[in-house]
């Protein structure tokens, strides 16, 4: 893999790099990227999914390298603004309150301190204080309240330091999110986020289609306006007259903005992402005229509320610094909701979701792939991707369409895990299970579940495609075995992962943010159980805009996208169980659809090389250290 990766640097070519579990690929590309960068004075940046990949390499790898490489080289770690406190709001919530009760109080004199020592303002360094402080959103550095060069801490400013530190690197650590939300910017009126660059490694690659589309897209919220209506009360103006009217002006949006969001979630009761039908803020009539419809007149009076306190600000006289950064965010919030609700670019899906007391309009593009090999592909001469899990059927065509790849422009790897999976695993397919979508395949699936778990005295990830899925399962299993359960959503990730591993066999009922970026290593970890094939909801807006623009355009969706897309995730989910050379396992999948359809062929065949049964005796085999058995045997 470091020799492919050199090769791709030296030629100034992408590469595509299947690394399976245990195959190092941190170092394989980390090495020669830092030759290249010190070689061909070319800054890498490596981009990541996962917090989690992003500590190892800059705590583990990095350190790692630079004690016994024979160059001296540096590297910088960025994150997202909001992870940094802006010393401007800091010193300016010291004098104008914005603690929402006096319990806040410690915490906020403790953040104040903490910010005139820190070298960094990384809110990661606050470890002894809550998770979730309240009034973090109120002090974050985030870019769209960032008054720039004329702010008085410029200089000083934790973000100003942390471009510095990278301009100073060769290699420069970030996460998809950063990456794609500079990437979408370079070029406008607000310049970029990161420093130039000569080549980019993506790790965990898997991910970059959905997160593109996130950043390439446009979105407006009920928190967005909402926070914006809040610093335009904190803004120092002092004219009497002036702030009254912007009180009744910001009341007034407040109405508006309730009346606007009220009439997305009339009869959706629960969270969840919902299309936006064409001709939802205005209708043709029989006449031929276009005529707007009671969510469109709710939109109209909202924008032109807006547009009044954008034009009022705007003639205002006081300091025009946090002045114009506000006029800037409502100019930006208006575009982005006329582009929403104009709903007038055919290569955009409209979409919201509801999610909690929050409501997200969007508008994505429905295919990245153009605007990947236009604004990455052909600006950057080396881009490297690699991910446990990039391939399907053994082959990288799905990947390499779904981002604009050129064949001509793209070597691929595909490099094998080190682990002898077929020592370490065994693939159980119970027998006679009903199809998926039958309304008895929960009751199976749970006695099915009952009977593994016993097996494998707990120890195990029950891994389901949805939350109804997981909750009923949970509910059916818990009661009928004698280990320790757990449900996800029952306290936060962290630190249910943390109780599952300090749990004797216990087991632990989860949905997608356990597929991957999980990592529990030993006999903690013996079993995933995973209850259906993990395609994509066909009802998720994106997905059906992107089935039915592969469909319009000759294509069939259901073998380019929907399966090779769901080989993907489950060979995320399967990888959760082999993390090192001495773990043993095995993997239980309940969906019949593997035996019984052509298609699961292809499943298999995407999957490491184990033996594979259907009897549930064979799977204590695994642990007692047979090899082989009468009944187990290779799927290829």
């Amino acid at each position: 893999m470091a020799e492919a990766v050199l090769k791709s640097f030296e030629e100034n070519k992408h590469l595509i790099v299947e690394a399976g579990t245990g195959t190092g690929k941190t170092l394989a590309y980390l090495v020669p990227a830092i030759a290249a960068a010190l070689g061909q004075k070319k800054r890498v940046v490596i981009s990541t999914g996962t917090k989690n990949l992003q500590e190892q390499l800059m705590e583990k790898d990095i350190p790692f390298l630079q004690r016994v490489m024979p160059k001296k080289f540096a590297a910088a770690y960025m994150k997202g603004r909001s992870n940094y406190a802006c010393l401007h709001r800091v010193r300016k919530a010291e004098t104008q309150p914005i603690l929402e009760s006096l319990d806040e109080l410690d915490n906020f004199q403790k953040v104040a301190r903490w910010t005139r020592e820190s070298p960094t303002g990384d809110r990661a360094e606050l470890v002894d204080l809550p998770e979730n402080i309240g009034f973090w959103r109120d002090i974050n550095a985030k870019g769209e309240a960032c008054i720039g060069q004329k702010c008085a801490e410029f200089e000083n400013c934790f973000i100003t330091r942390m471009r510095r530190n990278a301009e100073d690197a060769d290699i420069v650590i970030v996460n998809h999110h950063l990456f794609f939300a500079d990437l979408n910017i370079r070029g406008n009126e607000y310049g970029r986020v990161l420093p130039d660059y000569g080549a980019v490694i993506f790790d965990e690659a898997h991910l970059i289609e959905d997160i593109a589309a996130d950043y390439f897209g446009f979105q407006v919220s009920s928190f967005q306006i909402d926070e914006l209506l809040r610093d335009v009360d904190r803004l120092p103006i002092t004219d009497v007259g002036l702030n009254r009217d912007l009180t009744k002006q910001a009341a007034k949006i407040i109405g508006l903005a309730d009346q606007f969001w009220a009439r997305f979630v009339q009869g959706r009761s629960q969270d969840g992402r919902f299309p936006l039908a064409q001709g939802a803020f205005a209708q043709r009539t029989n006449s031929g005229e276009i005529q707007a419809t009671p969510l469109g007149d709710a939109y109209f009076n909202l924008d032109t509320a807006l547009e009044r306190l954008e034009n009022t600000l705007v003639n205002q006289k006081d300091d025009q610094s946090e002045i114009e950064s506000v006029v800037r965010r409502l100019r930006q919030t208006r575009f982005d909701l006329d582009f929403v609700c104009s709903q007038a670019e055919k290569n955009y899906v409209y979409w919201l979701e509801r999610r909690g007391r929050g409501i997200f309009l969007r508008a994505s593009p429905i295919d990245v792939s153009a605007l990947l090999q236009d604004k990455l592909f052909d600006k950057t001469e080396t881009v490297i991707l690699t991910s446990a899990t990039l391939s399907s059927n053994g082959k990288f065509d799905f990947i390499k369409n779904r981002l604009g790849l050129e064949a001509e422009k793209t070597d691929a790897l595909l490099a094998p895990s080190s682990f002898d999976y077929h020592k370490q695993a065994i693939v159980y397919l119970p027998k006679a299970m009903p199809d998926p979508r039958a309304p008895e395949f929960l009751q199976h699936a749970a006695a099915e579940i009952v009977k593994i778990v016993n097996a494998t005295r707990g120890h195990a990830f029950v891994l389901c495609t949805s939350n109804q899925s997981m909750n009923a399962l949970y509910e059916l299993v818990s009661l009928r075995v004698d280990f320790p359960c757990f449900v996800q959503g029952s306290m936060a990730k962290n630190a249910l992962l943390e109780r599952f591993k300090n749990t004797p066999h216990a087991v632990l009922f989860a949905t997608s943010s356990f597929w991957q970026g999980v990592d529990v290593r030993g006999e903690r970890l013996s079993c995933v159980i995973i209850d259906k094939l993990p395609f994509a909801v066909p009802t998720d807006p994106i997905v059906a805009a992107r089935t039915r623009f592969i469909d319009e355009n000759g294509g069939k969706s259901f073998f380019d996208y929907s399966v090779p897309q769901a080989i993907i995730t489950l060979k995320q989910g399967v990888g959760r169980l082999i993390r090192s050379a001495t773990d043993k396992g095995v993997i239980a999948i309940l969906d019949p659809r593997l035996r019984t359809k052509g298609y699961g062929r292809d499943f298999l065949n995407s999957l490491p090389r184990m033996r594979i049964t259907a009897e549930l005796e064979d799977v204590a085999q695994i642990f007692s250290g047979a090899e082989d058995n009468r009944k187990a045997g290779n799927f290829r």
